[in-house]
């Protein structure tokens, strides 16, 4: 995965702050202050990772997430000054893998960001292949790939990789702490909640029915595992 960063924050000063930081990284950046044009950025796709800004004067922010997703599963870091937990989950059910509140320390945001782009990078040994519910779920670690009941399906690196995590072990629980760790590679206090919102994002496309689901199921008051058991 390429290490381009795209900015999309419509405060200039900003936007140029937090490009200086990313730039110290010695990452490859382009940022802009339009929503329309990020989208046709996005669509030339090659970029690593986006940052983007909800509160953008042409086009919202949450319309520039949903074109992104149509085209790419690049990892998207929100940056706005909404703070309430349902703008969180809200951000996360538009396809988001990241969240940061305005106003924010630009450290954080740079351990998020790369956080987001090593796991973007990661790549598994070549054997990484594995299939369980009699085929019904295939794992591909190593090609990034998820397929359902034979069709390959589209999951944002945060989708992916919850998916892979209760994967690793089926029929264990992992609490929502425990994915949030196993997916991100550190520390994301106050965020464990927003877990459901991934869980309901992943489900809407592995399950033939979200709402009584087979393949990720709900362990109250513990958290979550595979349905599925894996094949021989």
């Amino acid at each position: 995965m390429s290490d381009a960063v795209l900015i999309i924050e419509d405060e200039y000063k900003l936007r140029g702050l937090v490009r200086s930081y990313l730039e110290r990284e010695g990452l490859v950046v382009y940022s802009t202050g339009s929503g329309a044009e990020a989208i046709e950025i996005g669509r030339r796709g090659g970029l690593g990772l986006v940052v983007l800004d909800l509160g953008l004067p042409d086009v919202p922010g949450e319309e520039v997430a949903r074109e992104l997703r149509k085209t790419s599963d690049v990892p998207v870091l929100l940056l706005t000054a909404k703070g309430e937990e349902r703008d969180r989950i809200a951000g996360f059910e538009l396809g988001a893998d990241d969240y940061v509140t305005k106003p924010f320390s630009p450290r954080e945001l740079v351990l998020r960001a790369k956080a987001l782009l090593r796991r973007g990078r990661v790549q598994v040994e070549p054997a990484g292949r594995v299939s369980f519910g009699g085929g019904e779920l295939l794992i591909e670690e190593d090609l990034q790939r998820v397929w359902v009941r034979g069709e390959l399906v589209e999951l944002t690196p945060t989708e992916r990789g919850v998916l892979t995590a209760l994967a690793r072990v089926p029929g264990r629980v992992y609490s929502r702490y425990e994915l949030i760790n196993l997916v991100r590679g550190y520390e994301f206090d106050g965020y464990e909640r927003t877990m459901n919102s991934h869980i309901k994002n992943l489900r809407r496309k592995v399950e033939v029915s979200p709402g009584n689901p087979r393949v990720i199921e709900t362990v109250l008051g513990a958290g979550y595992r595979l349905g599925l058991s894996r094949d021989h």
